[in-house]
């Protein structure tokens, strides 16, 4: 399986299909069975790029401390490392604010798809994100609404094991955390991006007004709410991944 470097830190990812590239950037601490549901309905008329943040799966996990600034560094090896020219990016809570940097500082992004994301790490609940920690109590509760949860424990069981096998912990998810909680954002004036911004209405992660005031700072900026928590990308994946191929196909016409 593929692999890039940045510097001595090594980066795994996986592409599959084919057609305009699509990238998948991690949310804090969770491996790459966070994109399951949107993989599938992306590969094949898109290609899909889904890479370990640092400190998360098969890639290395190296002291502290992160930054968004490193790890759009570390999306930059990959796409380099993978031959991309251009890129759609779809990130979530962290993976979002390092969308955000890296369409500021280099030129291969296209668009932007943004779940439950803040225009900057002063609006994130520190508390309420470790809380969703892989060895917290009820780490699953911030993540999912009570009735996705109840209406499918087999599915919650699979999630917990795919979260044992791939999820950062310890000092890697620290840091990771740390990074998007002291997130700074470039001007995001600049960044001219088609930019779509989804937020959940029961986030307690990110609010909706923080998420709705990303939104408007953006240029080319929309706002969309969606039932759920901080995973509610998950929750109502048949509608988001319509929306988002939606957006795909208007920007490769």
């Amino acid at each position: 399986m593929p692999t890039a470097r940045n510097r001595d830190v090594s980066l795994y990812y996986e592409a599959d299909g084919d057609g305009p590239t699509v990238v998948f950037i991690n949310d804090v601490g969770y491996g790459a069975w966070l994109w399951g549901w949107h993989y599938d309905a992306v590969a094949g008329p898109y290609e899909t790029v889904v890479w370990d943040l640092r400190g998360t799966g098969r890639s290395d996990a190296p002291a502290g401390p992160y930054d968004a600034d490193t790890l759009a560094a570390d999306l930059e090896a990959v796409l380099a490392d993978h031959g991309v020219g251009s890129a759609h990016l779809v990130g979530a809570g962290l993976g979002g604010m390092v969308a955000l940097e890296y369409a500021h500082q280099y030129n291969r992004a296209r668009s932007l798809t943004l779940y439950c994301t803040a225009g900057s790490g002063d609006a994130v609940d520190r508390a309420e994100l470790d809380a969703l920690a892989l060895d917290a109590p009820s780490s699953l509760a911030g993540a999912f609404s009570p009735a996705f949860r109840e209406h499918d424990p087999d599915l919650m069981e699979r999630i917990a094991g795919w979260r044992a096998d791939e999820d950062a912990t310890g000092a890697a998810r620290d840091a990771q955390a740390n990074a998007m909680t002291a997130f700074d954002p470039p001007p995001l004036y600049e960044i001219t991006q088609p930019a779509e911004v989804y937020y959940g209405l029961d986030d307690p992660v990110v609010s909706p007004a923080a998420a709705q005031s990303l939104a408007a700072d953006l240029p080319r900026g929309t706002g969309e709410a969606v039932e759920g928590r901080h995973c509610c990308f998950i929750e109502y994946a048949p509608a988001v991944t319509d929306r988002l191929l939606a957006l795909l196909d208007e920007q490769t016409e």
